[in-house]
Parts: structure tokens; sequence; C-alpha cells
């Protein structure tokens, strides 16, 4: 671990936007050194300080933040169990720094500085990092002794920092302390960092230790310069893990003194606090993938769904791979789930691990089961008593508590299965057999809670059904915050849409016409028919001439060009031979079982995902096509499970990812554990799945009824009411223009929807707003909410409707919408905004709902760029006046409210002005 140098020798549409005494714009900072970052916890801090070789530079949270990332390099030492020791020359080593067990280097050496710049720097330039933090710069004075041999480091020291800002103009820096070179350096540096001001690290033990008041009266006299030259001033204070909860008071008194504070760890692996801080939106869920992967697992089926939709990200653990994590590192953590579908061998482990969680603030909610094998005594620990339950009579039992929380989607099953006694809980569940023992299957705790066997979920037609009501016991539960939630269904008020089609089948002949291919009848049908945005993959052993048609060959080519060369379609792949099972790819190839097989065709990666995107790009898509619209996200094919070494190569080439889940919600199934997460996460890595199933779903694998298409209607509704968990996603394969009725099915479908208010975007865009709800970062003081990482995801939403929006105390907001009981905010693409919320009713203008992006907001004057045509919704008091650039269609006013519409006009800037 590389360490700090650690003392001082070693709308009112955007016209007003005021912010009285809000801490939430005061700057901020965090060094995180450990292995696994967090982007929500770390994307809020204006400054992130990061361990370079820690951070996976091809993650979307890195692509989202990097611009305020600072890679941690050494300049004055070199420890000796980094990577680059080896190659140093032994001839730049000064003396030794045994406390950190480092070496302490020559910085007057013109070959040491080039290796800094080599071996040290350019490195993580390359790798993506722009911005860096130099560590130990006064190591010198451990081994110059004189005035004037300082000096002579001092000047080596300025002239190189001065160097590095004029190699890299653009790249911001800042130093740890540098005091002696400030008037040299000072117009090189963002900020300047130091440690120690009331709390620091002792030397010799690197323990910790009360910084005195000659120290602290050094400190302030060298900093009072860098002060001077308006720098940031970032002050870092240490204390013991089991003394954090004294941060927030010693964060108080370090802000008083005008610097930005960071209390943390002497090892910086936790996530201390600094004047402003991230709410805790990840959720450890413990699983076992011994048997089953976790895309297949309940817990993350149905149990990330109510999570994502309360503004939480469930991160999964396998426990069985990965150990119990250890308490010092569950700081990012607002709750932990325990679902298991086997048993932990550990269970005493377990269970004392469960009751430790209190102790650190986090709460754990066993579902389903407890994840071991009950023994009489083994939840004494969470105090529970356990009887195992010989004999169980379902139709004389009865329920003699039942909480309103039970009950949720199906009525409560009696069986008992185990006898729980639990002391000082709130019972949800007790049920009683005919010899008056009764079991609480469900319960909140002290420590959290539990809801078991039939009290969780029960089976029926080999659905899960919901019996708890998910929504509120991992609330209470885990006593989690209500959140402002990022929202990927809605943009500017009205609910996404978009389509994808996988290639499968472009090549089929239609019943009607013989001659006809299936992607033709697409094309005159759909394509060309329907001017919204519609995202078209294909396959290209199916189209390609080294493909499995190569007498057609010719034929489909054409028809993908006709295709490509529509206005409204965006290019994209569904690989190169379909791999029906990705995780059968063993050593970088695939049996030709578990894929189309193609003759001569040896498989690889490259060719599937890059070598089709390229395919496409060079020989399908006009030239004059817009780059925004060329191909560059994978459809995922087959069983659509990705293994993470393959996601990784589609991160590391820039590229996006799309399909999985199984959203199949309907009138004659209406369970909400038929609606998918927004995606999946292996590694660093996120699967991004559709927003509804295709049509080969809903005709029976394609086996009929062939209108059955129509049925993804019925998903789209109760997907949208009560609560809106999904955006419209007309998803379906080429082989739906086959036939008659999965093509009338199809133009129902998108009849249907072009009938709501609806939001077009691309598939593409759509993945970018769902990348970014796993890496936004939040932070709220009582009614102000700070939201940074919003890079494409533009809205958020309050489950509740009476609320309204502060615009003289918000920034980057443009309106609000209410939709049944939630209130929506529109924001802008802002770095970060400030949403300040009220219940007073608002005179000021601002937008309620548009089907257009907001491409451009300033000084009364909003810019929309859309698909189809233009439709806004303003809220406009009466000492105000709207004008529009060009002038719209038709304009109907309804008190404050101005509806505009215009015809054939995608794009317009509407001006407001007020008396």
């Amino acid at each position: 671990m590389k360490h700090l140098c650690c003392n001082r020798v070693v709308l009112a549409l955007l016209l007003f936007f005021n912010f009285a005494h809000a801490s939430l714009q005061d700057k901020s900072a965090i060094l995180y050194y450990g292995e696994h970052i967090s982007y929500p916890m770390v994307g809020i801090h204006d400054y992130i300080i990061v361990q370079p070789d820690n951070i996976n530079t091809h993650s979307h949270g890195f692509s989202v933040y990097k611009d305020k990332m600072y890679a941690y390099v050494s300049i004055g030492e070199i420890d000796k169990d980094t990577k680059e020791y080896s190659q140093i020359d032994k001839a730049w080593i000064l003396t030794e720094n045994k406390a950190w067990n480092s070496e302490v280097m020559d910085i007057r050496d013109p070959h040491y500085q080039e290796f800094l710049f080599k071996k040290m720097i350019e490195p993580q330039i390359d790798k993506g990092f722009q911005n860096f933090f130099f560590d130990t710069l006064d190591s010198y004075q451990l081994a110059a002794k004189t005035k004037e041999d300082r000096a002579v480091y001092e000047n080596a020291l300025a002239s190189f920092i001065n160097r590095f800002h004029e190699k890299y103009p653009h790249s911001k820096l800042i130093v740890n302390r540098g005091f002696e070179i400030m008037d040299k350096i000072h117009n090189s540096l963002q900020a300047v960092l130091f440690e120690s001001y009331y709390h620091g690290i002792e030397n010799k033990k690197l323990g910790y230790e009360t910084v005195s008041a000659d120290e602290r009266n050094w400190l302030d006299k060298q900093i009072k310069k860098a002060k001077g030259y308006g720098l940031d001033i970032i002050a870092v204070d240490y204390l013991p893990y089991n003394e954090m909860n004294k941060a927030d008071e010693l964060v108080q008194k370090i802000k008083k003194q005008g610097f930005i504070p960071y209390v943390s760890d002497r090892d910086l692996n936790i996530y201390g606090r600094s004047s402003k801080n991230a709410l805790k939106r990840e959720i450890l869920t413990l699983i076992d993938e011994t048997e089953h992967d976790r895309i297949t697992q309940s817990a993350h089926q149905y149990g990330a769904l109510p999570l994502e939709y309360m503004g939480y990200i469930q991160k999964l653990h396998d426990i069985n791979k990965e150990g119990l994590p250890k308490l010092e590192d569950m700081s990012q953590y607002a709750g932990v789930v325990v679902w298991l579908s086997e048993y932990y061998k550990k269970p005493d482990e377990l269970i004392k691990w469960a009751a430790e969680l209190k102790n650190i603030g986090i709460k754990v909610v066993f579902v389903n089961n407890f994840g071991i094998e009950i023994t009489p005594n083994i939840l004494n620990p969470l105090g529970i008593q356990v009887v195992e339950n010989i004999s169980n009579n379902l139709q004389k039992n009865k329920v003699t508590y039942q909480d309103k929380m039970m009950g949720f989607e199906m009525a409560v099953p009696k069986n008992i299965g185990y006898y729980l006694t639990a002391k000082n809980v709130r019972p949800l569940l007790r049920i009683e057999d005919t010899n008056g023992n009764s079991s609480t299957l469900a319960a909140i705790t002290p420590w959290g809670g539990y809801a078991v066997g039939d009290a969780f979920m029960t089976e029926m037609d080999d659905n899960n059904i919901w019996v708890i009501d998910p929504f509120k016991f991992f609330v209470k539960a885990l006593d989690l915050k209500p959140l402002i939630v990022p929202d990927t269904t809605t943009e500017n008020g009205d609910r996404i849409l978009f389509s994808h089609v996988d290639g499968d089948g472009i090549m089929n002949m239609t019943e009607w016409n013989p001659t006809m291919f299936s992607g033709e009848s697409l094309y005159e049908s759909v394509f060309s028919k329907y001017k919204i945005p519609i995202s078209v993959s294909t396959i290209g052993a199916e189209i390609e001439p080294d493909g499995l048609y190569p007498k057609i060959s010719p034929q489909l080519v054409k028809i993908a060009k006709k295709i490509y060369a529509l206005p409204n379609v965006e290019g994209a792949s569904h690989t190169f031979s379909h791999p029906f099972s990705w995780g059968e790819i063993k050593d970088g190839n695939l049996d030709a079982k578990y894929r189309l097989d193609v003759k001569g065709y040896e498989f690889s990666i490259d060719r599937e995902i890059l070598g089709s995107l390229n395919y496409i790009n060079n020989d399908l898509m006009p030239k004059n096509k817009p780059a925004e619209l060329m191909a560059k996200t994978i459809f995922w094919t087959g069983e659509c499970r990705p293994p993470e070494d393959v996601l990784e190569y589609v991160y590391k080439h820039n590229l996006l990812n799309i399909n999985g889940g199984d959203t199949t919600i309907s009138n004659s199934s209406p369970w909400q554990s038929l609606i998918s997460p927004i995606g999946l996460e292996r590694g660093d890595y996120y699967q991004i799945y559709t927003g509804a199933q295709n049509e080969n779903v809903y005709t029976n694998d394609w086996d009929g009824p062939f209108w059955g298409y129509k049925k993804v209607i019925q998903t789209f509704e109760l997907t949208d009411s009560p609560r809106r968990f999904k955006p419209i996603d007309i998803y379906f394969h080429q082989y739906s223009g086959s036939k008659r009725a999965s093509l009338n099915a199809l133009k129902d479908v998108f009849d249907w929807a072009l009938k709501q208010n609806t939001f077009p975007i691309f598939t593409s865009e759509y993945i970018l707003k769902a990348m970014d709800y796993y890496t936004a970062s939040i932070a709220n003081d009582s009614d102000e909410w700070l939201f940074s990482g919003m890079k494409d995801l533009h809205t958020v939403r309050l489950e509740k409707r009476g609320y309204t929006a502060d615009f003289k105390n918000s920034k980057g907001v443009l309106g609000f919408k209410h939709f049944e009981d939630h209130t929506y905010y529109h924001l802008d693409d802002s770095e970060a905004q400030m949403l300040r919320v009220s219940t007073k009713r608002q005179d000021a203008a601002y937008l309620i709902d548009a089907n257009a992006e907001v491409i451009q907001s300033k000084n009364g004057q909003l810019s929309f760029k859309g698909y189809v045509d233009l439709r806004l919704h303003f809220n406009l008091p009466k000492e105000c006046t709207m004008s529009s650039k060009p002038v719209e269609t038709s304009r109907r006013t309804e008190g404050n409210e101005v509806y505009l519409n215009y015809k054939n006009i995608k794009e317009a800037t509407v001006n407001v002005s007020c008396r």
C-alpha cells in the first residue's frame, strides 16, 4: 500500500440560482485506496484520490468520474513492494524510510525524473487517468541536512512539477504539502493537500496520535501562503476505525479553518467523511453460486427489483467463493440481505457475523431461510429460539397475527415449517397450530429482520409470488433512508420508449409471398413506416457471404443496407455465429453445438463482437450515416448470459450491451416477480437487461399463437402503474416479419405505443442511462439533494405527489411532473445538480414534460432536439411570455400551462421572459 507523507518532515427556468448556507455546496474530497471502489460513495466529491492500480479504467464509473479522479504517484519515495521497484537504479536512492518500507529517491537526478514520467505517470495516462496527486514531496528532507542541500532538492522538485504541467497542461495536479516551493509551483496546481491537523499518524509504529498546538501553528503558517494563491486546501486527519463515530465532529472543526476536510483511517481503504458525503445506496446480498449462476438466483431475479425501485443497488456476494466480508470493509453498505440457495457450511460464523453487523450500524435480513441448517440453539445470538416442526396440519393452523405488509400478492399460507420464538421484535406474521404452539415466521428485529418460508414468497403454477410486501419489508428491516431515486424509465416527464430488434430470421420467407424475405417485410411495414428510433441488429452468419447462406447473401445484404439507410434506424450486432450458451466458451473457443455451425469458422470473441460490428459499419452502413447511429452495441444471444471476461471485452472496446432479463408480467400472471431489474453486475461490468421480453416468449418459443406479442401491451401497462418499473421497449426478432399474425401484432404494439406520451430514444441511449443508475452518487441535507454522475440519466423520482421544486435554490433542475403518486424531476446535463424540494406552489416558469432532449439551457432559454414531431408542455406564470424558434405549429393555454406542438419539426429553442 502506498502512503501519504505523514508529518512535516517526511428555470425559474435556470434564471435564478442562489445558494445560501447550503453545506452541499461546500467542496469535499475523498482518498480511497481500497481495491473495490464504490462509485456511488465517491462520486459526489469534488476531489477523488485513488491508487490507480486498484482502479479499472474500463468501468462505467471511471468514465463518468474520471475528470474528478486523481491518480496517486509517490514522487519522493518508492515502496519496495511495488512492481516498479525492480526497475529503479540503485544510484537514485538517497536513504531508507524504514517506517514505510520504502526508499527515498533523488529528485535531482534527471534519469529518475524520466523514470517518474515513463514508468509512474505515462502508464496511468495511457490507462485513462488525466489528473494526478503527487505524494512524498518533502521526503528529500530525510537526506538533506543543510539549508543549501535542501535548496538544491527544492529547485529540482519545483522544476519537475512545472515540467509536468508544461507536458500535460490539461491535467490537474494536487500535491501533498510542498510548502517550501509553493512560490515556484502554485501556477501548476489545482489544490494542496496536507495531513494531520488535529489527528495524525505516529511515525515509528504507524499508530494514531493527537497533533500538538505547536505543530498546528507551524502548519497554519505554511498553509497561509497556499491560501494566498487561491488554491483549494485539503486537510486529511486520521482516526482509528473503531473511533470513526467522531469523524463528523472532526470534519466540522477542520471546515471552520477554511479547509476541505477528509477524515479516514490510516490505510485509507474505508469510506471516510468530508464536508459532504454520499448516501449509502448499496445493499450487500449474500448468495451461493456453487450450483447456479447469479443470473438465475432468486436473490437477483426477485430481490434486485424492489431495491432498485427504491434507489438502492444490489451487490451480489458469493459467500462460498469470497467468504464473509470483514466488518471494516462494510462501510459502503446501507444493509445486508442473506438470500442463500444452499446452506452455508459455517453456520456459527454466519450467525455471529450477522449479529456483529449491528455494532457498526448495519442491519441484516434473512429471507426465504436463514441460510444454514437449523439446529435448536443456532439462532440464539439473534435472539431466536427454534424447534423443528414434526407435524403440521395446514388445514387447522390459524393466523393469530398478520401485519399490513403481509398478503402483498398472495394470501398468507398457513405452513409453519419451524417454530420460531423471537423476543423484543415487531412480529409481522404469527401462525398457531391446533395445540396452541405458535411460530413467528416474519419479524422486524433490533438487528434487522427475517421472513422465512411461505411468509416471504410462495410458489404457484411455476411462479414465485410475493407474500410479504418487499418494498415495505426491506425498508423497515434494513432501516433504509427514503431516497430521491435516479429513474431509468422517464425523461422530461414522459415515459421512455425505445425499440430493438434481434437479427434472427432476416432470411425467413414470408408466408404470403415466397419471394419476400422477412427483413424486407419489416422494412416496408415497420422500419420505414414508424418514424421512431429503432435499433436493428444482424447476425453475421445469416447475411455475410462467408456465412450460412452464401447464395442469398447478396439479397440479404441489400435488405440490410436499405434498413440501415433509414434515418430512424441505429445499427447493432447480434454477433456473428449467435452463441447459444456463452458460459460454454472454454479457452476462447466455443464448440459448434453451442452456436451456429458455419463451415470453416473458428470461433473467436473478436470475430463475434468487434468483427461483426465492423462489418456492419464498414459494409452495410451508408457513408453519410451519423456517427452516433453507427453500430456500437451488442445484443446478447441465446440464453443471454455473457461471463465476466466477455463483458470485459465489450467494455474495453467502449461498446454497449443489452438483452437478458425476463419481464413478462401480464394480466393472467400479474406477479411482480415477473419484472426484471435494470441489469446484472459481474465484476466491474454491467449487463443491461431489456425493458420487456420479445415475441418469442409471447408466442411460446415461436410455436404460436403468432399474434401473441400483442400481450406485451399488458406488460407495458402493468410496468407503468401503480409503479413505473420499466420504459416501453418494443423488442422483437427479424422473423416477426414472416407471418401475417406476428406482423399485425407488431403493428398493433407500435400503434399503441405511439398513442402514449413517450420520450423516444435509441437503445444505445437507454443503455447509458441504465449504466448511470449504478454509479450515480447522491448527497442529502434536509430538503436539499445533490446528484453527481447523472451523465446520461436525467430524471429523479420522489415517491410523493405533493412536492414541487424550489427553483431559486436549485441548480440544473428544468422542471417537474406529477404522475399518479410520484413526482418526476427533470435535470440538465451538468456535472452536478442540486434539487431543493418544496411543498409550496411554484409560480416560476418550468418544463412540465417534453418528448425531446434538452440540449442547452441557459439565460431563460431551452433548446430541444428529438426524433419525432416536438411536443412541449410548460408552466408559464402570467407575468411571463414565451416565444419559440421556429414558431410552433399550434399553441394551447390552460391556466398557467402552455402546450406547444410542432409539425415536421424536431428541433426548437424556447425563450422565456418574466417581468
